[in-house]
């Protein structure tokens, strides 16, 4: 009796088997590849993130850093705006939190991206904050030799103006001149004064190529300024020991530019350049 109890089991398991190898195999079904995101009803699919990653991959942090950024450009997020949460970038880079929190952080450190703790990030304003910082950093390392350093980034700086100025030389109407006139006024009153003045030449020099409409230079130019103030400031480098002579220099580039004349304009910024790196020359050496 227990034989044939053991037998009829055996026939009923390989009537089971049978019928499962019978079912449809699972080689003929399409592959599932899971939910798709298609985005707001009858708007298409969303321009957005990559779909995940099944499988994470290891990737070092500038690859990480390199697909935010180009996140933020295929998406034209603008600065401010905000950016995907920590678990969405998780799920569309297919990385760890770890790995998406050092990704911002360098971001962040290169201004292109803002954490704001407790809200979320955002989009930074990719100033030219860390080109500040590390020419800084640069030319203060330079032991000894400050004056090598500070003088190469005024020749860049002095490169940049002498061309500048030959652009705007006979573009300028009647109130942008009055303007710069202003400016070097002030700085005469200051000069008398005893009071220092290096704001109102950084500001001579904005209003100075204001009229071409570029963004980007007076944020160079702040950039190159705020060096030499910083370096100064460390160093410990005096005030103008010769505001006159700083007065006389930019009312020069003034009446070459009421005249119209283009090299003389260029002439007298090279002259005030040349004023500004001997100067340099004599604080370094502890002369002024």
């Amino acid at each position: 009796m227990s034989r044939a109890r053991t037998m009829r089991r055996m026939s009923e398991r390989r009537v089971s088997d049978d019928s499962r190898n019978d079912s449809p195999s699972s080689e003929g079904r399409p592959k599932d590849d899971g939910p798709r995101d298609a985005g707001p009803k009858g708007a298409g699919p969303r321009n957005s993130f990559p779909r995940a990653r099944s499988v994470r991959e290891p990737r070092v942090s500038g690859q990480i850093q390199r697909e935010v950024m180009q996140l933020i450009l295929d998406r034209r997020l603008r600065a401010g705006a905000p950016l995907p949460t920590e678990a969405e970038l998780m799920e569309s880079l297919g990385v760890s939190r770890n790995s998406v929190r050092e990704a911002l952080k360098a971001l962040q450190a290169l201004d292109i991206v803002e954490i704001r703790h407790g809200y979320g990030t955002y989009v930074g304003e990719a100033s030219l904050t860390p080109l500040v910082d590390g020419l800084t950093f640069r030319t203060l390392a330079q032991q000894g030799d400050d004056t090598g350093a500070l003088a190469e980034i005024l020749q860049v700086r002095e490169v940049l103006e002498e061309g500048l100025v030959r652009r705007v030389a006979g573009t300028l109407s009647d109130a942008e001149l009055a303007r710069l006139e202003a400016v070097v006024e002030r700085m005469e009153e200051a000069g008398r004064a005893g009071r220092p003045f290096p704001e109102l030449d950084r500001e001579f020099h904005e209003l100075l190529y204001a009229s071409l409409g570029n963004a980007l230079v007076p944020q160079l130019l702040g950039a190159f300024w705020t060096v030499f103030r910083r370096v100064a400031g460390v160093r410990g480098w005096t005030d103008d020991p010769t505001p006159d002579m700083t007065v006389r220099r930019h009312r020069d580039i003034v009446i070459a530019l009421r005249a119209g004349d283009v090299e003389g304009a260029q002439k007298a910024m090279a002259d005030h350049f040349r004023g500004i790196e001997a100067r340099a020359a004599q604080e370094s050496r502890g002369v002024g």
